[in-house]
């Protein structure tokens, strides 16, 4: 009876191994879900050692260290400790470790880790209860799956029983294995218990993959401020309320990403003032007013979850006209400043505020003592308009998560940083729910803030200078317009209330600047002289590939440089390209049908290549999949000198007028303004 899965790992120099091995158990044992995607995390009840007696008998008695995870606070801890002492004593007495398991022995002490597995989806599988046994010196963890009787004892699942090991073999040399007693009796629902194929490959290589990496995450753990049970249990509740509003979806953005982003969110912060309340033996449930809202779906569902509050925002979206007289939203231009505080309200949220996102820590600051605060950056804003970097040992974004944090330091609150469970690169978050200063304290912080808030836009100008060169009194374009211009006309009147004059709010008619505004024969003409300039960069480098039994040669041009592409193009096209966002790079990645660009090259796109439509895609993507098809003609069909690599039958374009066809999808973009 062999192990189910081995990796051999190598160490160089010997700075990895064995603490790092250690961390991907860590890893496993508290994010599951990182590797097992059908779960949805594991809620650590209670961790503890328990010390070998003489002999390698099991003392009984059991030293606490505390359960982790956020899911209880000390009086959880406690009677999680009290479990697994009790779990510890009914298991010991049903287990002897059979081979090709390591038994437990030697010096030092196991440490017991109690676990319950979270699946993920609906309708969810039951959780399951897990006992894993580190031992240190032997280099194994045990993991023992429970199940409770009808006396309410649990009970080791034998069947299901898995040893993860560490040998090392000589030298930089090691190995990582998952072995199991009984694999022909082992039971998998393929969801909390994968099937033991899976705990040997895909599982072992990421252990075998995180054991000898050296990065550090600059990032806290996912949803560490909250209970991850209860996030499972509400989201999933949450997910099924609100699926209806991703056939609906008015807005030209992606549905699924949106809805269920705002969910994730919604079910956030519904725990942690869940918690709050609790913590504050509050009844009544916490008032709130989302700031700079979008969509206004967040606020949607918080108010229909019973949470009195409001979203503002500068530009109507059409979707608002869907919620009803429920949800509260407003049109409104929001300029820091006394005229704009909230005094009657618990919560301000930030959630992609944009050139709002500092300002919120100071606008909750200065609305009252017990006003606190969440928000989630994404774009990059200082207080008076874009963020200029300051470090370059950092990530453009770990960088402004720094700041924003000192923000919310600056003006008093006790600030923590989570990760949420978002489809988003930017899941960073911050809370502000107490202060570090007394009520009596206020105004001294309230010139504390404005200080700072000086010194910032002082910084800013000082770096305007630098950067053009000359002195911004004696020219009035560019960062220091900006930073130093007087506030529009028709807040003159009230310029000695507002913190930052200047300040920049975004306009209440968003501008397209993506390249989708620029005339077509523009674009048209961009995109063939970049084609033929790849089609003739390499014109003995063609493509032969066999289609339909014979031989067809289709040239598949060269790959090019954002960088060699731009040096081809004329200079007012370029000047052209730069008024937009993204420039070159985004004109050509908006005619995805001609091009692939990757890690900064430009390639033709070869359709041969590209993978059918996927069954497990989304209903909503399949749907407008199908309606584009046949939409609009095929580029190759007319432009390319080998004419299109498909046929006409399995290419997605039209190869000729006869073939279009109208869609609702297109429709519906017509109307869209």
């Amino acid at each position: 009876m062999g192990p189910v899965g081995t990796a051999a790992v190598r160490d160089p120099g010997g700075a990895a191994l064995p603490r790092g091995f250690w961390a991907a158990v860590h890893v496993w044992l508290e994010k599951p879900q990182v590797a097992n995607r059908r779960l949805s995390g594991a809620a650590v009840q209670a961790e503890g050692t328990v010390p070998l007696g003489e002999g390698g008998e099991i003392s009984p008695s059991i030293v606490t260290a505390g359960a982790s995870g956020g899911d209880g606070g000390q009086e959880g801890r406690t009677a999680g400790a009290a479990e697994l002492g009790r779990l510890w004593r009914e298991v010991r007495g049903q287990l002897a470790l059979p081979p090709p398991l390591v038994a437990w022995g030697g010096p030092g002490e196991l440490r017991a880790v109690l676990r319950t597995l979270l699946p993920r989806g609906r309708p969810a599988a039951a959780p399951a209860r897990e006992l894993a046994v580190q031992d240190v010196y032997n280099g194994t963890v045990t993991f023992l799956p429970l199940e409770e009787n009808s006396e309410g004892k649990y009970l080791v699942k034998k069947c299901n029983i898995y040893q993860i090991q560490l040998k090392h073999i000589k030298d930089e040399e090691w190995s990582i294995s998952v072995v199991a007693p009984f694999p022909e009796d082992w039971f998998s629902d393929g969801i909390v218990y994968p099937k033991l194929a899976w705990l040997g490959n895909e599982l072992l290589f990421k252990l075998a993959k995180w054991s000898v990496e050296q990065k550090l995450s600059e990032f806290k753990s996912t949803l560490s401020l909250i209970s991850v049970a209860k996030y499972s249990k509400v989201y999933q509740d949450l997910k099924e309320k609100y699926k209806e509003m991703v056939k609906v979806w008015p807005e030209v953005t992606d549905p699924e990403k949106f809805v269920y982003e705002d969910v994730a969110i919604a079910t956030y912060l519904l725990i942690l003032w869940e918690e709050e309340r609790k913590e504050k033996g509050l009844t009544k449930k916490q008032s709130f007013v989302d700031l700079g809202c979008g969509n206004g779906l967040l606020v949607h569902i918080l108010n229909n979850e019973g949470h009195p509050g409001k979203g503002i925002d500068v530009r109507r979206r059409k979707i608002w006209d869907m919620y009803g007289p429920g949800t509260h939203l407003e049109e409104a231009t929001i300029i820091p400043g006394d005229s704009h505080l909230f005094p009657d309200t618990d919560w301000l949220i930030g959630n992609h505020s944009d050139e709002l996102t500092p300002w919120i820590p100071v606008i909750a600051a200065r609305s009252s003592y017990s006003c606190c605060y969440f928000v989630l950056p994404c774009c990059f804003f200082d207080f008076h308009g874009k963020y200029s970097r300051r470090q370059c040992k950092k990530t453009q974004y770990r960088e402004y998560l720094d700041f924003v944090a000192q923000v919310g330091f600056v003006c008093g609150f006790h600030v923590e940083e989570d990760c949420l469970r978002i489809p988003s690169t930017k899941r960073v978050s911050f809370v502000g729910k107490s202060r570090t200063y007394p009520a009596a304290e206020r105004a001294l912080i309230d010139e504390q803030i404005t200080q700072f808030i000086n010194s910032r836009r002082t910084c800013a100008v000082a770096m305007c200078d630098r950067r053009l060169g000359f002195n911004h009194e004696h020219h009035s374009g560019g960062l220091c317009k900006e930073v130093g211009s007087e506030p529009p006309e028709d807040e003159t009147e009230t310029a000695g209330t507002i913190w930052m004059p200047g300040f920049q709010p975004r306009e209440k008619v968003e501008q397209v600047r993506n390249c989708a505004s620029l005339p077509r024969d523009f674009v048209d003409e961009v995109v063939l002289n970049v084609a033929n300039l790849l089609l003739n960069a390499a014109p003995q480098k063609s493509r032969s590939d066999k289609q339909d039994g014979n031989m067809n040669t289709w040239n598949q041009g060269e790959s090019l440089s954002l960088r060699e592409v731009a040096e081809h193009l004329d200079k007012e096209v370029l000047k052209k390209l730069k008024s937009e966002y993204g420039g070159l790079q985004t004109l050509l990645k908006n005619n995805h049908q001609v091009f692939e660009v990757l890690n900064g090259r430009v390639h033709i796109r070869d359709w041969r290549k590209e993978k059918p439509p996927s069954k497990t895609k989304p209903e909503v993507k399949r749907r407008l999949s199908a309606e584009a098809f046949k939409t609009r003609l095929c580029w190759f069909f007319i432009h390319h000198p080998d004419g299109c690599s498909l046929p006409s039958e399995a290419c997605p374009y039209a190869h000729g007028t006869e073939e279009l066809r109208q869609s609702q999808m297109i429709k519906k973009k017509k109307h869209i303004q």
